[in-house]
């Protein structure tokens, strides 16, 4: 939905212009349970008349049978559709809405609260240029919003809004305010997100959510009133986080509708492409030059990071799915092995050994996580040891390829530094990743590793007790042998 304007009835070609040509921020909402993450967005799209009146009728119905506010309209039921989340009061699946206003375009990201849900925060929050981490002003900081802004900071995600929720609870009270923002100022200080915003708000009220608040004055940064959380979302400076150093052109498909045509189609995730720019393709190193940058709406003269753009080469060349096409003088290490932290999103644990499929970039290749270093407690972002990784856990491992790859380190590309781990049995995402380092020279093939044996018989066991539960161990063995 897009905001008012006169000009959609003056001149609407204009304004469709205006409209096309904002800028585009991806945000996330993320925290504790019940701290208000989904009624901060329905008061957003309220106070900023994002919502149809219809839309305003349903809800003001459906708070009578399933709202948490009492007599005032439920805006969390804008973002909670569930009926289970409807049921419970809480947010399960991320819910993704868009809105804009004269300034900018926002897509946000309602991810939910509990633990178990831990990697539906993580899928959230993987394209998002912003987080707004919500803390509730009479519980503090919790174990989630730990978490939560841990997740955020290894998803490389450099702004950080922390939204003190719920002080009309707490009397509007400064000192409760400051208190919280020195106990969160410990976490920072672990962080290396660069720029974080703290504001006081009420969702539920709306004060300082688009609106300024008349009942905290106090409010003011560096002697001037504070800017509400809407202000923040409008002024953010978000262009500079982008590559546009490093050109990577993951091929996602080779378009070929006739003889006359031949092109490369993929989402560009670094740096810049013209018309008439040398590059290479890797992983062969074969070299040509860009012809055409072929789009919906026709040529392009230069294309940019997220755009979904086919390239025309000038000479014909063997590419696939999963190639890059990066510049030609461009330094892109192939290995086998990389060092990466990864979020375990599953119920059955990962044990080093365990085959799997890493998909990085397009490609599908087969690998296996060698060795866990560590695991981190995100209640203190210490390390410890760990033999496996259970469910939500983040861990720092090394991975094990079976082919030679191009790898970029997540911190450069973040496209083409991270990567899902698909379970080779079910076809099932199981985890996620982020490159931190690439492993120099040939590399270690999975297939040269060790194989963790006793973790295989522990997981065939599983699998066995799961699908044929009638059978014995010992029947087990004597068909192994």
């Amino acid at each position: 939905m897009s905001h008012q304007s006169s000009l959609i009835a003056d001149n609407i070609e204009q304004y469709l212009h205006e409209h096309e040509n904002k800028d585009l921020l991806r945000f996330i909402t993320c925290g504790s349970v019940d701290d208000g993450k989904s009624t901060l967005i329905g008061r957003l799209l309220h106070d900023s008349k994002m919502i149809f009146d219809d839309q305003l009728a349903a809800i003001t119905q459906a708070s009578k049978k399933s709202g948490t506010t009492g007599e005032e309209v439920d805006l969390a039921l804008l973002v909670d559709g569930l009926q289970s989340e409807r049921e419970q009061g809480i947010t399960i699946d991320v819910a993704y809405r868009f809105f804009s206003t004269d300034r900018r375009k926002f897509i946000i990201a309602d991810t939910p609260g509990h633990e178990q849900y831990t990697r539906n925060m993580a899928t959230g929050a993987s394209n998002a240029s912003l987080a707004i981490i919500l803390v509730d002003a009479r519980h503090g900081v919790q174990t989630q919003t730990r978490r939560h802004s841990f997740i955020a900071d290894l998803l490389g995600i450099q702004h950080l809004v922390v939204a003190v929720n719920k002080l009309d609870l707490v009397d509007y009270s400064e000192a409760r305010f400051e208190e919280i923002v020195a106990e969160y100022q410990a976490i920072a200080e672990k962080l290396s997100a660069r720029d974080i915003r703290f504001v006081p708000i009420s969702a539920l009220k709306g004060d300082n959510v688009v609106n300024p608040s008349e009942r905290m004055p106090w409010y003011s940064v560096d002697g001037k009133p504070g800017p509400t959380l809407l202000e923040l979302l409008e002024t953010v400076e978000v262009s500079r986080d982008r590559n546009l150093t490093d050109l990577r052109l993951p091929v996602q498909i080779v378009n070929r509708p006739d003889l006359d045509f031949r092109g490369y189609a993929g989402t560009l995730e670094a740096g810049l492409l013209r018309p008439g720019q040398a590059v290479k393709v890797l992983p062969s190193g074969k070299r040509s030059m860009v012809e055409r940058i072929v789009t919906w709406e026709g040529d392009l003269e230069e294309a940019f990071p997220g755009q979904a753009i086919t390239v025309t080469l000038a000479d014909e060349l063997d590419i696939s799915r999963g190639d890059w096409i990066v510049a030609d003088g461009a330094e892109v290490a192939l290995s086998h092995a990389f060092e990466a932290d990864i979020v375990w999103m599953h119920e059955e644990p990962l044990a080093p050994g365990r085959q799997v499929d890493i998909r990085l970039a397009g490609r599908s290749v087969a690998g296996q996580v060698s060795t866990i270093d560590y695991q981190v407690d995100v209640n203190t972002l210490e390390h410890h040891p760990a033999e496996r990784l259970e469910l939500n856990t983040i861990a720092r491992c090394r991975v094990a390829l079976t082919a030679e790859v191009a790898l970029d380190e997540y911190a450069r590309s973040p496209g083409t530094g991270s990567f899902i781990v698909i379970d080779r049995l079910t076809n099932v995402t199981v985890g996620a990743g982020m490159i931190r380092s690439v492993v120099e020279g040939e590399g270690e093939s999975a297939s040269a590793t060790e194989v963790d044996w006793a973790g295989f018989e522990l997981e065939l066991n599983a699998l066995v007790r799961k699908y044929f539960p009638h059978w014995e161990t010992k029947d087990l063995r004597e068909l192994l042998k």
